[in-house]
């Protein structure tokens, strides 16, 4: 791993230190937003479930002209541009303690800001880098990215309700400080397309790397019922507390695992990442269902053991398939991430509502156990029609191989 990463340029630390702050600055506030939403500005639940969702979808699915943004204008300059539109929307927060309506447009902002963020963040840090070594930044990416989830709430939990107009101020001074950084980073060749860019499809889904974007989708799916969901059932066996110290377990395995873990995973043949990563989700959120403080534990780290070789390992195989530019192909599979999340609040929610009315909530972890093993077969049809499509002469695009280049440039 250490081999990997070092040495570093002073942009990519500089990078690997954004992707802390910025979720760190993030997570200050965008967990609270239900309650700030509710109990401070008096909103409805139901309003607040639906900016909530909204606000989600666009954060996700947003990626896929993140990643279009990027490939027309350059990486620099798409992150720059997100981060102006995510500091306007912090600002708007501290704006909306004088007048609450201004709350919605200013977290839609806030996604915005994310959607168009990320997909570059990501290219920015691996262009250039080497098949082999893609992997370990990817993973330290992904680190830093979980300690800044972890640490932020418990910074801004005693602020949220009681101060949130400083709150709000020290975030948004955050993004302003994290922007100007960002402006003084170098441009990369990615800037200026190239003459084979240039001549490659342009639609938002034109080349799309089929199988790791249903891949990624179905394991957000899956995953999205232990995020959407635990909160609930855990506060209801536990505490509020304890589901804290679970969520924590699980960011501390993502920064801790993941960057060991991510050369294995990348020489993993993608059919047995696929089988392990969903067997680990199966398995954790069957142990949910015993409803024990030993079981949630259990069953938070299963869990986030299969999601940190799905996830890892879907954004390999997509950048190794696709012939698209890497913001690109990030953007896609935040798309498919969006998807998944999407679908497994609308269908969790009404199976945990049918399994809360019924006094049996553990059987709503065991069917979601149970789709981890049935549905994924269904992946194979699209294996086996990826693996039977016909590839013109140099073009390597429906062959399931090992991890190589497949003649793509890195950092493309």
């Amino acid at each position: 791993m250490r081999a990997s990463l070092f040495p570093l340029t002073r942009p990519l630390r500089f990078l690997l230190l954004s992707s802390f702050l910025i979720p760190l600055g993030s997570f200050m506030v965008l967990p609270f937003m239900s309650v700030f939403l509710h109990e401070r500005l008096g909103m409805g639940l139901g309003t607040v479930g639906v900016v909530l969702a909204v606000a989600s979808l666009v954060q996700f699915s947003g990626g896929v002209f993140g990643g279009a943004l990027a490939d027309r204008i350059g990486l620099r300059r798409t992150m720059l541009w997100a981060l102006v539109v995510r500091t306007a929307g912090f600002a708007g927060l501290l704006l909306a303690l004088r007048w609450p309506p201004l709350a919605i447009w200013a977290l839609v902002l806030t996604c915005c800001g994310a959607a168009l963020y990320l997909p570059a963040n990501k290219a920015y840090l691996v262009h250039g880098v080497d098949d082999e070594r893609r992997p370990a930044f990817l993973s330290a990416g992904n680190a830093a990215l979980n300690a800044g989830m972890a640490v932020g709430p418990l910074i801004a939990g005693p602020f949220v309700l009681s101060s949130p107009g400083w709150l709000f101020a020290a975030v948004t001074a955050l993004f302003l400080a994290v922007t100007a950084g960002h402006a003084r980073l170098p441009g990369t060749t990615a800037e200026h397309p190239t003459g084979s860019q240039e001549t490659a499809p342009s639609g938002l889904l034109a080349g799309v790397a089929l199988l790791p974007f249903a891949a990624n989708a179905l394991a957000f799916y899956l995953y999205f019922h232990f995020q959407h969901f635990l909160a609930v059932y855990a506060v209801e066996r536990a505490s509020s507390a304890f589901y804290s110290v679970v969520l924590l377990l699980c960011f501390t395995l993502v920064i801790v695992v993941q960057p060991l873990a991510s050369g294995l995973i990348r020489r993993m043949p993608y059919a047995l990442a696929l089988a392990a990563g969903f067997t680990g989700l199966a398995a954790g959120l069957a142990v949910l269902a015993a409803g024990t403080r030993t079981a949630l534990l259990a069953g938070g780290a299963l869990i986030t053991l299969g999601d940190i070789v799905l996830f890892l390992k879907n954004d390999l195989e997509a950048l190794r398939r696709s012939p698209r530019s890497d913001a690109v192909v990030f953007g896609r599979q935040r798309l498919a991430a969006g998807l998944g999340a999407c679908a497994s609040g609308v269908l969790g929610g009404q199976l945990y509502g049918l399994g809360e009315r019924a006094g049996h909530t553990g059987w709503f972890w065991l069917l979601a156990a149970a789709q981890c093993l049935l549905l994924p077969p269904l992946l194979l049809t699209l294996r086996r029609r990826t693996a039977r499509r016909p590839a013109p002469d140099g073009d390597h695009e429906g062959a399931l191989t090992r991890d190589d280049t497949d003649g793509r440039i890195p950092g493309r």
